[in-house]
């Protein structure tokens, strides 16, 4: 099968051919390209010594000398060209101790993952290598190590959780052999910041139910996220169909293929195990930042998911009146809304709705933002038509508490009565409240 090759990468592999050395395209773009999927990253296999991948390009970074990698810089992409090689001992569980290169690519191949990433591409005779039959493996959506599965994960516990966003990603089974090798206590070997990485891949996958069963069952859950895996076998609350954990699986599984929402819908309820009543989402956001601060997820990404959590349980609906819903978008923020949205929708889905109404609740709710938005109405203190400055000149007072409480009832009045956000209103109703304080 020819394999449709960009023609920057194509004119990389000139360059090496032109100068008497190999080049193969290898890894996740012929993989996708066998299976009509987009590749987002090319990788060249090469005979040719880093110091020769240098001397043959201009603009060249050693990302990874001693293992043979270089990464050529291009205009509107760079390419990882590795020398072939075969690896040493993998004492670290990650790296190989010491690299032999090599002039076949057969051996190189052979020190890959899975077979489905074992396969190599020469693009100058248009033909696939295909050593361990990856080939064969697509069209049966098998994932099956090289070689011994025991020996594949012991160098590098992180192919185990591979294992999982493959499913996910892939929507592809394990070989019941390779399955049954994931030994869960090896993946505390492995970095937290490589974890995560693996786990964000994993939830943005389109088959995340059954991965995430898997991920389950294999024993990894528990040893990466226990406060998750412990929540199977408790009930999710009187009428859910589901177990805490399988409610949650569902859930993260409906949610829209954002990472942050994804985690949110993973992680809501965990604070069930705690209590059923409305405080377990506060709870839940507390054991949610406790989790991504522990695989060293960003401030933003823990921010976001913990905010989302600690609000899921919020009580507006498409028959709340403008002036709640205005609060509500002035208490979470805008975009927030608009997620929290979208996680009750997952959260829904989890509870084996009707899916017609779930999608109805969804545009009610969101043509209410909406047409809040539309209105041009404060939302905020910066959005009133008088500052905190205008207030101090206008009423003589000096700035302190007194200013806030003015601006702060002010912006209750414009929530219920947009139009009165316009400076004479506004400062007319201020001095009327300065009399009731006194």
């Amino acid at each position: 099968m020819a394999i449709t090759v960009p023609q920057d990468v194509m004119a990389a592999c000139s360059v090496l051919i032109n100068a008497g050395f190999q080049a193969y395209l290898v890894g996740g773009a012929i993989r996708d390209s066998l299976l009509r999927l987009q590749p987002t990253d090319w990788d060249i296999a090469t005979d040719a010594l880093p110091e020769d991948v240098e001397r043959l390009f201009d603009r060249t970074v050693p990302t990874g000398r001693q293992f043979g990698t270089i990464t050529v810089v291009g205009d509107g992409r760079s390419l990882e060209v590795t020398t072939m090689r075969s690896d040493g001992v993998y004492r670290d569980r990650r790296r190989p101790e010491e690299v032999e290169f090599t002039d076949r690519i057969e051996l190189d191949l052979a020190r890959r993952d899975f077979t489905i990433n074992a396969i190599a591409y020469d693009p100058d005779r248009r033909q696939l290598i295909d050593p361990f039959g990856g080939k064969k493996d697509l069209r049966r959506k098998l994932l099956r190590t090289v070689g011994s599965p025991n020996e594949r994960f012991a160098e590098d516990p992180l192919r185990m959780l591979r294992l999982v966003r493959f499913q996910s990603v892939l929507g592809f089974k394990g070989e019941r052999k390779t399955e049954l090798a994931v030994e869960a206590r090896l993946i505390t070997y492995v970095s937290p910041e490589r974890i995560l990485i693996e786990l964000n891949k994993m939830l943005m996958g389109r088959f995340l139910q059954p991965a995430l069963e898997f991920f389950y069952h294999s024993g990894l859950m528990e040893e990466i996220i226990p406060e998750l895996a412990s929540s199977a076998g408790i009930s999710a609350g009187d009428n859910h169909p589901f177990d805490l954990l399988g409610h949650s699986i569902m859930a993260a599984s409906f949610a829209e293929p954002d990472v942050g929402l994804r985690w949110a819908a993973l992680l809501h309820d965990v604070g069930k195990q705690v209590t059923l009543k409305r405080e377990h989402s506060a709870i839940s956001a507390e054991m949610a930042k406790d989790i991504l601060t522990r695989l060293r997820a960003s401030r933003k990404l823990i921010g976001r998911v913990t905010t989302l959590i600690a609000e899921h349980m919020f009580d507006i609906h498409p028959q709340s009146s403008d002036r709640a819903i205005r609060r509500f978008m002035a208490r979470v923020g805008t975009e927030t809304a608009f997620d929290l949205i979208k996680l009750r929708q997952a959260d829904l889905a989890g509870l084996n709705e009707n899916p017609r109404h779930i999608l109805a609740y969804r545009t009610a709710m969101e043509g209410r933002l909406n047409d809040i938005l539309s209105q041009k109405g404060a939302l905020t203190l910066s959005d009133l038509a008088v500052n905190g400055h205008v207030i101090t000149a206008e009423l003589g007072l000096k700035p302190g508490p007194k200013v806030g409480l003015i601006l702060n009832y002010l912006l209750d009045r414009v929530w219920s009565d947009p139009s009165l956000n316009r400076p004479g209103q506004l400062l007319e109703l201020a001095r009327s409240y300065l009399k009731t304080l006194g």
